[in-house]
């Protein structure tokens, strides 16, 4: 199966949208293909704003949904099962949204490269029925970007994102005021030129990790990268750590 088969197929779904380079991919070729594919997007306190930016400027018209997430104590108490609980909640969204929008198939970007076994969200995209067509065609992460770049959209070469959820270590309470300086510290660090990098928090004490690729930057930026981030968090150490 291709794409091209996946739509032929599934002429009107409706898109659980992050912005990133799978689903705005899967968004451009579903339009492409003359599919009816709507893009929803859900705005919780795990995404960061230039994510929230990006999938405005990629998708155009795209129907937001607000959630308060961490209503659910499940989620907040950030055991290791949270993201299952966080995906269910997103999912069953999009799927009520879409089906009063009349679209009755639901699909998301995971791809070919996602781990299945180590994902416990897609376990929740498995039991609400929800599709992957990028994986269900064989699409690895390294196709997508080569696709998107031939296709010229701006998301072929972004890092892969996280939520912010994922920078605070299982079994610490997730809670808001520590997202946004979450969000504070990696923002600038952002501005300074750095990707592929995150701030970890454990028992309110933040460390720091860069991509190997911008070592030298790193090293040669250390005492503003430690400011940057002990402005808004206790460092763990003074150490950078190297992903």
């Amino acid at each position: 199966m291709d794409l091209k088969d996946f739509f032929d197929k599934y002429r009107k779904v409706a898109l659980g949208f992050s912005g990133g380079a799978d689903s705005s991919f899967l968004l451009y070729e579903g339009r492409r293909l003359g599919a009816d594919i709507k893009p929803y997007y859900v705005r919780t306190c795990f995404q960061p704003s230039f994510e929230y930016h990006d999938a405005l400027r990629m998708a155009g018209d795209v129907e937001i949904i607000l959630m308060d997430i961490l209503q659910d104590e499940k989620v907040r108490r950030n055991q290791q099962d949270r993201c299952y609980y966080c995906k269910m909640h997103i999912f069953e969204a999009i799927s009520a949204r879409a089906h009063a929008d009349g679209y009755t198939a639901v699909i998301d970007g995971t791809n070919a490269s996602d781990d299945a076994e180590d994902r416990p969200g897609m376990k929740a995209l498995e039991n609400l029925g929800v599709l992957s067509p990028l994986r269900m065609c064989g699409l690895t992460k390294d196709e997508i970007r080569i696709r998107s770049k031939e296709a010229g959209l701006f998301t072929w070469n972004k890092p892969a994102y996280a939520c912010l959820a994922t920078r605070i270590t299982a079994g610490n309470e997730i809670d808001e005021d520590t997202l946004r300086r979450i969000e504070k510290c990696e923002e600038k660090l952002m501005n300074c030129g750095f990707s592929d990098f995150r701030i970890r928090v454990d028992k309110g004490n933040a460390s720091i990790y860069i991509s190997r690729k911008q070592r030298e930057k790193a090293e040669y930026e250390r005492d503003n990268i430690l400011r940057t981030v002990s402005a808004h968090f206790p460092l763990q150490t003074e150490e950078i750590y190297w992903r």
